[in-house]
């Protein structure tokens, strides 16, 4: 008797050390990746699809326009700083044929 019982617990520990923790992964359903829908590209499509679609297209366009003007005014304020070094450089160089 006493070695049975000794046997047992062991027994036991062992399944508990050998068992597996792995968990099933979460199955995401369709659209939950972020993945455009099934039959949104061209014409095809419910109204609410090629509203978003719209949104989304207006929305990059105001983005890269603001980008566009931002870069103008780099180049502006680019051209005005170099426009105030050949002035100093014509002014440095009259100075010396004096």
């Amino acid at each position: 008797m006493l070695r049975q019982s000794i046997i047992r617990p062991a027994a036991t520990a062992n399944r508990v050390l050998t068992r597996s923790f792995s968990v099933a992964v979460p199955r995401m359903g369709e659209g939950d990746t972020g993945a455009p829908r099934s039959g949104a590209g061209g014409s095809s499509g419910d109204s609410f699809t090629k509203r978003e679609a719209a949104q989304e297209a207006m929305y990059i366009r105001e983005k890269e326009i603001e980008k566009l003007h931002k870069l103008k005014k780099q180049i502006g304020d680019q051209r005005k700083h170099l426009d105030d070094l050949e002035d100093h450089i014509d002014k440095l160089t009259k100075e010396q044929k004096r």
